[in-house]
């Protein structure tokens, strides 16, 4: 497999870089006094699961990017394959009576890999814009069928489904609900997070499991069955924590969908191409037939940007129904677009030559092996990782599960200290989140969890622990 030489990296004047960063360039999440302090990691070149900054120093990226160099950077012949489509057909209108012939493939090819009757596909421009449509496809199908007070949505508290308005107020996650932002909430409901490392006190597996599907049946009962159209669910919240449901959840919860006709969309933004071992996990992992899958990040694996929302002969028979004259007026001028198409249709080439989805269930139960090492230091309060997919919780207090103060950000903490030691890992409050390529190898692996232990013990270590 063809790199770039990491020994020919251009090196950049860090020190103009960091200035101009700071005077122009408003970051996603940008949090304003910590960046015009500490500005921010200028990122020059990355290769395989590494990753060089502007004056060529190297870092292990745990992250993958964004939860999406599935796999991995600087693959020349995904740059080809761009370069190539770019010279072809740069761009295509895709409104109405027009489509690009990379959008028609990967749409046959999606169809193909999605499970059951998921033979339909939208194309957007990434995550959020997949849930926006798949959103917008509810509504629509609902009232195609006549069923106009069915509108209403139901998701999890500490959940993400993206960040424009609907995104935002899809999900509830508190951190990511600031004041100075307002949010829609009139078809927008939410039951509990079924993390159950954070469920009541005394209270079994099982029975916290129960609790989340009566709790769940209660709250349509609550709203009218009649008027809840659908149930937004991550098989594992991602930027929420890495929350793994109890065993059983999913397939609890999609028979109370079908007991009132409700509609399961799954969002598999993160969890699809690989990361838990599959292309989609929906059903090979969870057990459970959604009516929509909406997928982005690992499509492309970062090469370039691109969504999906993928949906059922169930709903497309409704809404495309002969002799009703109907426009699905709705779509984005990037949708689909042609070079977006290409490079996922060779990213999705590259993981079916390399079995890279059944690489990434091997490797990634070493991963949690070794991640699970960490579990007994003095400030973890939980590992959780499935496959490709981690998070380490910290605690101030392991037996009481008590918070260490916001303002101690203890995950920035350990963060900044595996940054130094060549480690880039992501934080959220008290959580660091990892989400590597799938083609990181054990000793890579080993590497990772090293650095981060050493980096957990330092931090602790500031804490008299």
């Amino acid at each position: 497999m063809e790199r770039i030489n990491s020994s020919k990296i251009q090196e950049f004047e860090n020190a103009e870089l960091v200035a101009d960063d700071k005077a122009h360039y408003m970051h996603a999440y940008h949090t304003f006094d910590d960046h015009r302090v500490n500005g921010a990691l200028n990122i020059a070149a990355g290769e395989g699961v590494y990753l060089y900054d502007a004056a060529g120093r190297k870092y292990l990226d745990a992250v993958g990017g964004m939860w999406c160099t599935n796999i991995g950077l600087g693959r020349k012949e995904m740059a080809d394959a761009i370069a190539k489509q770019a010279m072809q057909l740069a761009f295509a209108n895709p409104f109405a009576d027009m489509a690009s012939v990379p959008a028609i493939q990967l749409s046959k090819k999606l169809a193909s890999l999605a499970p059951g009757d998921l033979n339909h596909v939208f194309l957007t421009t990434g995550g959020s814009t997949a849930i926006d449509t798949a959103y917008r496809l509810v509504q629509y199908y609902q009232n195609c069928r006549g069923k106009h007070e069915k509108k209403h949505v139901i998701s999890r508290m500490n959940s993400y489904h993206g960040s424009t308005l609907l995104g935002m107020s899809l999900a509830n996650k508190p951190a990511d609900r600031v004041s100075e932002f307002d949010y829609l909430d009139k078809y927008f409901h939410h039951v509990s997070c079924p993390g159950y490392y954070r469920a009541p006190a005394g209270l079994s597996e099982k029975d916290f499991l129960d609790f989340l599907v009566q709790e769940f049946e209660q709250k349509i009962l609550d709203i009218g069955g009649h008027k809840v159209a659908a149930f937004f669910s991550e098989p594992i919240s991602g930027s929420g924590g890495v929350i793994i449901p109890p065993a059983g959840y999913h397939q609890r919860m999609w028979e109370v969908c079908k007991k009132y006709d409700i509609l399961y969309v799954s969002d598999e933004v993160v969890t699809s191409f690989g990361r838990l071992g599959k292309f989609f996990a929906t059903k090979e992992v969870f057990g459970v037939q959604p009516d929509i899958i909406t997928t982005a990040k690992g499509l492309t694996s970062g090469y370039q940007a691109l969504g999906a929302c993928i949906f059922s002969d169930r709903i497309w028979d409704v809404i495309a129904e002969p002799g009703k004259g109907r426009c699905f007026t709705h779509g984005f001028t990037y949708s689909g677009h042609p070079v977006s198409c290409a490079a996922a249709l060779k990213n999705i080439e590259i993981m079916e030559r390399e079995s890279l989805p059944e690489r990434a269930d091997e490797v990634g139960k070493y991963f949690e092996s070794k991640l699970n090492t960490l579990a007994d230091l003095s400030i973890v309060g939980e590992v959780r990782c499935k496959r490709l997919m981690a998070c380490i919780e910290f605690v101030a207090d392991k037996e009481t599960k008590a918070l260490f103060p916001d303002e101690v950000n203890i995950g920035e903490r350990i963060h900044r200290v595996a940054e130094r030691k060549g480690l880039i890992v992501r934080t959220m409050l008290h959580l660091n989140v990892m989400s590597p390529s799938l083609i990181i190898t054990r000793e890579q692996i080993d590497e990772l969890v090293r650095i981060l232990g050493e980096s957990i013990v330092e931090v602790a270590a500031e804490f008299g622990k």
